[in-house]
């Protein structure tokens, strides 16, 4: 493939809705686009104009206007427009002009309609006309399914290659300089195409063979073979490979079927790689269920502490194969209350049998189901209320104390909080308890609405579930019917916006720590989550995890139509981001942040993150209006 076309490729993979396509229709599309450029100012579309092309903007921005000539939406780099008036009477109804000089490629009718047939996910996008937000969500939602996740993101690097006259001790060198297990063997071509391909140089190649670690020691170390042999002399007659766009799935049975441990896969003749047996095992043990069992199999605390390296890989694993937040935070979660449970067992197993009924009650993220790899301890104790704490209470701090520290040492770091059942205040009776969440409602102070945010998330972990449900029945009864707690906690909820300036622009963090960078959480998760959660006690909700909550608002006239589903494409999109962040600190070795450059961001993140924001920011403005002050009742004086 030429040099321009193979740019061209690159571009629009990387944007919905050509990211999903296969190779073939991939390269396809390459080689038939034209290109357009236009200077600011300029119109691209005009109203009623005959069109018979797709619009892709490879650089620049647009405005799309409406009959009337108001505003109805700007694009930047990667969106398309056009495609309603393919699907319809192959007439502009919304008229396009450059906002900045911009560069456009045409895509042309009888390919638009191709793709629109070979590829569902494409002909939904432009179908349906979701917006871009929604798209990217509901794309990456598909991605999980392990059928057709494609073998290509497995492949890590490219594969180690080398020429068939090249001696068996140089290839040992080479494969062993690049910490690999094999390297493709490479000759001069035949009559036979199959394997044939052009370097980047323009130098023509055959893939001959494969080379394993094995091979050396079966065919050389065992023969006594001398390190001068060329490595051609030791391949087989039959070469397996697979293509790139192939299933995870696929790649598994072709080497089960094969008996191969490593597969050079390709796409269409280009080696890019090669897939160890071993790469599709930790793919499919590294799950949340796996480690799970292996912690309840632990007898020591010391030996949880060892399975946090497991968490991280079951972390990293999860997201490369394309689980959404929901699924990621629910496993995390999960993985976090099994750690808390196997260290209360361990606990009572040293400390004996509690002297009366507890709940451990965990609140926060682990709460809602919506853990992350950075994370710290919220939970409490709710006690039975015949707890005497001059003669239990010394059991319930060492019970505590052991919790805390062990889940510190699997990587869950002490609450700078301390909202902790550690903390005396924290371990109490479900009677105080339930003293405590009707003050903090008839009450609401600065200090009782930080105490809200924090405990009104909350669930059980381990004990008298009842407890925390007879908690949970109380916030569903009281909080409807308190408009000052409401509009408190709708004001409170404010204190944290978005990072949205001008058009197109971030709002950078001036904390001195990250000034070139945006706190995912601080900016856009926990300021969602805020938002949600006032909605849902303004409704009596008692679902704890915030897709949840918007379930239940939906059931509601709290919001109107449409809006709630922006809401959960939104907190999709950014808690994905912070996510798919997260992994790649740890792939790098970096201790796992909240923070993002939007300079180092994907173009098509970049542009799916400002419209979260919008929302954001948008749902921010309604929360005040939604929940007013009460007007003050009685006489002045």
């Amino acid at each position: 493939m030429e040099v321009e076309l193979r740019e061209i490729r690159q571009h629009m993979s990387r944007f919905p809705p050509f990211e999903s396509l296969s190779d073939d229709l991939l390269d396809e599309l390459a080689g038939q686009v034209a290109v357009g450029y236009f200077k600011a100012g300029s119109d691209i579309l005009v109203l009623e104009q005959e069109l018979h092309e797709l619009c892709y903007i490879r650089s620049g921005a647009v405005e799309v206007y409406r009959r009337n000539g108001d505003l109805y939406n700007r694009l930047g780099e990667g969106d398309i427009f056009g495609h309603f008036s393919l699907l319809r009477n192959h007439r502009v109804r919304f008229p396009a002009r450059a906002l900045e000089d911009t560069l456009i490629y045409f895509i042309p009718e009888p390919l638009f309609h191709r793709l629109c047939e070979a590829d569902e996910h494409f002909a939904d996008f432009v179908e349906l006309g979701r917006p871009r937000m929604e798209a990217a969500v509901e794309q990456h939602k598909q991605a999980n399914d392990m059928m057709i996740t494609r073998v290509r993101k497995l492949l890590t690097r490219y594969p180690v290659m080398i020429v068939a006259t090249t001696t068996v001790q140089e290839a040992a060198r080479q494969i062993g300089g690049a910490q690999a297990s094999a390297a493709l063997v490479l000759d001069s071509p035949d009559d036979n195409p199959r394997y044939t391909f052009t370097d980047s140089e323009d130098r023509p190649w055959m893939v001959r063979g494969i080379l394993t670690d094995s091979d050396f020691r079966t065919r050389v170390v065992a023969e006594g073979l001398p390190p001068d042999t060329p490595v051609g002399e030791l391949l087989g007659e039959r070469l397996i490979t697979i293509q790139s766009d192939e299933s995870v799935h696929e790649a598994m049975l072709c080497m089960l079927r094969n008996n191969i441990h490593h597969l050079p896969v390709l796409h269409r003749r280009r080696p890019v790689g090669i897939v160890h047996l071993s790469d599709i095992i930790r793919y499919e043990t590294h799950s949340s269920l796996y480690l799970v069992s292996n912690i309840f199999n632990q007898s020591s605390a010391e030996g949880l502490a060892k399975l946090a390296p497991d968490v991280r890989a079951a972390f990293v694993r999860m997201v490369e194969e394309g689980a959404n937040s929901q699924m990621v935070g629910s496993a995390l979660s999960t993985i976090g209350r099994s750690f808390t449970r196997r260290l209360l067992e361990l606990a009572e197993e040293e400390l004996g049998p509690p002297p009366v009924p507890y709940c451990f009650m965990v609140n926060g993220s682990m709460a809602r189901n919506e853990q992350s790899i950075v994370t710290d301890q919220d939970h409490a104790l709710v006690l039975s209320d015949t707890f005497d704490a001059k003669r239990h209470d010394a059991y319930f701090l060492a019970l505590a104390q052991r919790v805390s520290d062990g889940l510190d040492a699997c990587g869950y770091t002490y609450c700078k909080g301390d909202v902790m059942a550690t903390n005396a205040k924290w371990r109490q009776p479900l009677s105080v308890w339930k003293r405590y969440f009707s003050d903090w409602i008839d009450n609401p102070t600065p200090e009782r609405l930080l105490h809200s945010s924090i405990f009104f998330d909350l669930d059980s972990s381990f004990g008298e579930e009842a407890y925390v449900e007879q908690l949970q029945d109380l916030i569903a009864q009281k909080a409807p019917r308190s408009p000052l707690f409401l509009a408190a906690m709708a004001r409170n909820a404010l204190n944290r916006t978005p990072p949205l300036g001008f058009f197109r622009t971030f709002v950078m963090e001036k904390d001195g720590k990250q000034n070139n960078s945006i706190n995912l959480k601080r900016r856009g998760t926990a300021p969602m989550v805020d938002l949600i959660r006032v909605h849902a006690l303004a409704c009596g909700s008692q679902a704890q995890n915030s897709f949840e909550r918007l379930d239940a608002i939906g059931n509601t006239q709290l919001l109107a139509p449409g809006a709630g589903e922006k809401l959960r494409y939104a907190l999709e999109l950014i808690a994905m981001a912070r996510i798919r962040h997260q992994v790649i600190d740890i792939q790098q070795d970096r201790v796992p942040d909240n923070n993002i450059e939007p300079e180092n961001v994907e173009d098509s993140e970049r542009h799916n993150l400002k419209d979260a924001f919008q929302v954001l920011s948008n749902a921010q403005k309604f929360l005040k209006y939604r929940y007013p002050i009460p007007a003050r009742t009685g006489r002045s004086r």
